[in-house]
């Protein structure tokens, strides 16, 4: 941990934080080298305290961040199927717009053939149009050749027959000539009316190819307006899948990092550890040097006095129970001794004050350091009768009973605290 480092020329105790720098530079001229330890102890139990703090409160974060993570990673998955599920509608558009086309494609052809057939068949009906008139011209030319001549010619070319056989091939020639007649214009009319029935039929072949592939033009548009909505779509996904990517991996990075810090405070708290144990080492054999027993610092060799002396009336245990107020907890980490506002307090052991401040929730309150880990909570005073830094003994006074904070009425919160966690004062100390 970064900040004051300080040994001192008789312990060579490593010291670390403004905190310490305070305790120590208050402390040493004041302080016996054995009181001067039990500090430079508490304070590095201070240290591990806040460093276990902060490891909890980066867990949280972490645990926090993964929880976003994870909702972040399955939107991704969310997207990418969206994504993969858009490109596919698009791939099978860009097939059904292929097969528009070439359906298009063919429609074109038939309608080019057709219209070739129009114009062929309009070449053939005009065509026919006129052998219809040009034989309907010759046999108004006979007609009228037998009418203006009458009969007479008939009957001089009937007898100029040199025989009765010539006289049959005369009439029969003429009759020939007269149906001949008949048979080709009834021949012209009926090829004339073919061609225009074929040229009819043609037209309207036409006009159904056209229509169809009027259809396919129309649904060609609308596939391709869908086409783009869902290629628009796709590029939505992209610019989505993008972001929430950043979004991922910068909540990694966070991880990251808060792993990062969660390691340098476990290092923190294991050479802080080491350097207790260091301590402890060098002081026993120090101890043993000089002939003492040592006995290292724990909950079981602190002496505890009653820290509000002439007060028994406990108005709420140590552990669960009702909130009895607005943000008063339901988890109780000491217990509440009923007193009237202004009964002194005292300290319950000997120890370094470590807090004294004032919070919203537990108004003014005092935290003293014991050593070995070991720290009394006194909460809601009505005042604060020392400041941090300040070296108490057993039973010196520290503040009185008051109702600030999240209180129901004027009471003391007393608490134990060992090594970061809280436990059952009644169990180490009664009225």
């Amino acid at each position: 941990m970064a900040g004051f480092r300080f040994f001192h020329k008789s312990y060579r105790i490593p010291v670390t934080g403004a905190l310490a720098a305070t305790v120590l530079f208050l402390l040493i001229p004041l302080l016996p080298a054995g009181e001067l330890q039990t500090v430079l102890a508490a304070t590095q139990q201070d240290e591990i305290t806040a460093s276990k703090q902060k490891i909890s409160d980066n867990k949280k974060k972490m645990e926090e961040i993964q929880s976003q993570k994870y909702q972040v990673d399955a939107k991704l998955k969310e997207l990418n199927q969206l994504k993969s599920d858009a490109a596919a509608y698009v791939a099978r558009l860009d097939q059904e717009l292929a097969e528009i086309e070439a359906e298009i494609g063919r429609l074109n052809d038939s309608i080019s053939f057709v219209e070739e057939q129009i114009v062929i068949t309009e070449a053939a009906l005009e065509e026919a149009r006129n052998e219809e008139a040009r034989q309907y011209a010759s046999m108004k030319l006979r007609i009228k050749y037998m009418y203006e001549h009458g009969n007479e010619n008939i009957i001089d070319d009937l007898f100029r027959a040199g025989s009765f056989s010539d006289l049959l091939n005369q009439a029969e020639y003429i009759q020939n000539v007269s149906v001949y007649d008949r048979n080709k214009l009834e021949e012209y009319v009926e090829a004339r009316e073919m061609v225009a029935a074929k040229e009819e039929e043609l037209i309207t072949e036409k006009e159904l190819l056209e229509q169809t592939r009027a259809e396919a033009e129309n649904k060609q548009a609308s596939v391709s307006k869908l086409q783009q909505e869902k290629t628009n779509e796709v590029a939505s996904y992209n610019a989505k899948i993008k972001a929430a990517e950043s979004e991922a991996a910068e909540m990694q990075q966070s991880i990251a990092g808060i792993q990062a810090a969660i390691r340098a405070e476990e290092n923190n708290i294991a050479a802080i550890e080491a350097e207790i144990r260091r301590q402890e080492e060098e002081a026993r054999r120090k101890a043993e040097a000089e002939g003492r027993k040592f006995e290292p610092m724990t909950i079981g060799n602190i002496s505890f006095t009653w820290p509000c002396p002439g007060q028994s009336r406990i108005t709420s245990h140590f552990g669960d129970r009702e909130s009895p107020t607005e943000g008063a907890s339901t988890n109780h980490k000491g217990v509440d001794v009923g007193a009237p506002s202004g009964t002194p307090v005292v300290a319950a052991a000997g120890g370094t004050v470590v807090i004294s401040q004032y919070s919203s929730s537990a108004g003014n309150y005092i935290m003293i350091s014991h050593g070995g880990g070991v720290y009394t909570v006194y909460m809601h005073l009505s005042s604060l009768g020392v400041s941090k830094g300040t070296a108490v003994s057993r039973g010196d006074r520290i503040g009185a009973v008051g109702s600030t904070g999240y209180s129901t009425g004027p009471h003391l919160h007393f608490g134990i605290r060992i090594n970061g966690g809280y436990v059952n004062p009644l169990n180490y100390v009664r009225p």
